[in-house]
């Protein structure tokens, strides 16, 4: 292609090109034979930082469990854990339940039909309004996921970070201008696809690419800088030990996560938090000052022989679990068939599946 092509030459045929790329490549997937807005939101947000592979199978237990946006809302928020379970960023869960219940209860059931109406909704940012309002109501509002932002940034050469709040206003207005105001719905399925199944984050098939005698970064060799991002700083470390009190009966105490945090409302074991790896019996006092149990101890014993690292987005977690038997019975103890019904983090749910069956 002509290096002197016209900018607005070169647009269309990016667009052109990308939604012709998609009619023949598609994955066959649920949510695109819907137009529904309970159907598109569910999907959009239980896809929000997670890959479709992984992301399916949730998708089709919610639509199975609440088919519509009433059954969403009637469940209790226990229920909606569990069943997310696995998926991590739980405050996703907890405003998906918190915003079917405001559509059903002071909508009437009717999702807002616009752009601007949808981001008022609870945990609905730019991404999922755009997405709503184009696939279910024909808005020209251009998406901008992680897909997106990596095919925009290596075709066009993107020289600002994507998250920086100057970079992605930027990609934004970018976004806007591929847009095909005739069919928004169809081009944002397509770029996103064609971010996820053709320019892949890593070792992406440039040489099969069909916008290859195009593109910025291929033409220079730079596929791998792009997107350009601005370096973030090193997750903090934080000292997590896990007390699995068992009680004489073999009942064990566990209990759901107090105050906010990414973890609330989720079951599990009592837990002390320190700067850096406490002593055995520097834990065991902590334990006896934070906990007021009728405490009558058999036996304190580590249960994994090596810390189990957790990595979350902004912090890293190195874990321990300690056995903590008790000669009495444990007032308020559960069974281990209860536990396993409740909603847990993948970390203690990981535990209970290795250590405890």
């Amino acid at each position: 292609m002509s290096e002197k092509i016209s900018a607005s030459m070169k647009n269309k045929y990016f667009t052109t090109k990308i939604v012709k790329w998609y009619i023949l490549n598609k994955r066959n997937l649920p949510w695109r034979v819907s137009k529904l807005p309970y159907r598109i939101w569910l999907s959009e947000i239980i896809l929000q930082q997670t890959k479709v592979d992984q992301g399916l199978p949730y998708y089709n237990r919610f639509v199975e469990a609440y088919p519509e946006v009433e059954d969403l809302a009637g469940a209790s928020e226990e229920e909606v854990l569990k069943n997310w379970q696995g998926l991590g960023y739980y405050s996703r869960a907890r405003n998906l339940h918190a915003t079917a219940k405001y559509v059903h209860e002071e909508l009437g059931g009717e999702f807002p039909n616009t752009y601007k109406g949808l981001l008022l909704l609870k945990g609905v940012g730019d991404y999922t309004a755009s997405a709503i309002a184009s696939f279910c109501f024909g808005e020209p509002q251009a998406v901008l996921d992680g897909n997106v932002f990596r095919v925009l940034g290596r075709y066009f050469g993107v020289d600002h970070p994507q998250n920086t709040t100057a970079g992605r206003k930027i990609f934004k207005e970018l976004a806007m201008q591929m847009l095909d105001e005739g069919d928004s719905a169809t081009y944002n399925q397509a770029i996103m696809e064609f971010g996820a199944l053709q320019c892949k984050p890593k070792n992406p098939n440039c040489a099969v690419c069909v916008l290859s005698d195009s593109c910025f970064s291929f033409s220079k060799g730079v596929v791998a800088q792009y997107p350009l991002k601005q370096k973030k700083k090193k997750p903090k470390k934080a000292y997590f030990e896990y007390i699995v009190v068992q009680d004489s009966e073999g009942q064990y105490w566990f209990e759901a996560r107090r105050g906010k945090g990414i973890w609330e409302g989720l079951y599990e074991f009592p837990l002390l938090q320190f700067e850096q790896t406490p002593s055995r019996e520097h834990l065991l006092e902590c334990i006896k000052e934070e906990y007021p149990w009728d405490i009558d101890i058999a036996s304190f014993v580590t249960l994994v022989e090596a810390p189990v690292v957790h990595k979350l987005t902004h912090k890293t977690l190195i874990c321990r679990f300690w056995k903590l038997q008790l000669h009495n019975r444990l007032a308020g103890g559960k069974s281990l068939d209860v536990i396993k019904k409740l909603p847990t983090s993948v970390l203690i749910a990981k535990f209970i599946e290795q250590q405890l069956n």
